[in-house]
């Protein structure tokens, strides 16, 4: 998929809209993260992922021949180093509140299982003559008779 492009100040624009929409996108979905609604950010997901195969593609496209954009006038190519730049800036802050997600979600995850093994090893029972003992929680086996 490619931009369908007349000429070099068409491209500079249509990837000036390309990449401010992204960038609607990334804060859209870092300002989701960033109030602990992964499912909010999850639902830009798709359109996220399309645009940003496109400008993944255009901007390669680009990069291999600068002369796509080239003879764009002056003002176009402007806008698209601005909307490039805050792109840029907001995709930081979407890395940096991704990141506080994952370590908040590992750090519940630990907890968890901290708190699940702790109580399988504290199991108290009364054994044989009255007397209540601690053991280690039963743990079940599973046998493979072909083995």
């Amino acid at each position: 998929m490619a931009l369908a492009a007349q000429d070099a100040a068409d491209r500079c624009e249509q990837l000036t809209v390309l990449t401010e929409r992204l960038t609607e996108l990334a804060a859209a979905q870092a300002q989701a993260f960033e109030q602990r609604r992964p499912n909010a950010a999850a639902a830009l997901l798709e359109e996220t992922s399309r645009l940003a195969n496109l400008y993944r593609h255009e901007s390669a496209r680009i990069r291999a021949d600068p002369s796509l954009i080239e003879g764009a006038p002056l003002a176009a190519r402007t806008a698209l180093v601005r909307a490039t730049e805050a792109f840029d800036a907001v995709l930081a802050r979407q890395g940096r509140a991704i990141e506080a997600a994952r370590i908040i979600t590992e750090g519940l995850v630990k907890c968890i299982a901290d708190e699940i093994a702790a109580q399988r090893s504290q199991v108290s029972v009364y054994g044989s003559g009255g007397v209540q003992t601690s053991t280690v929680a039963p743990t079940a086996i599973t046998l493979n008779r072909r083995a």
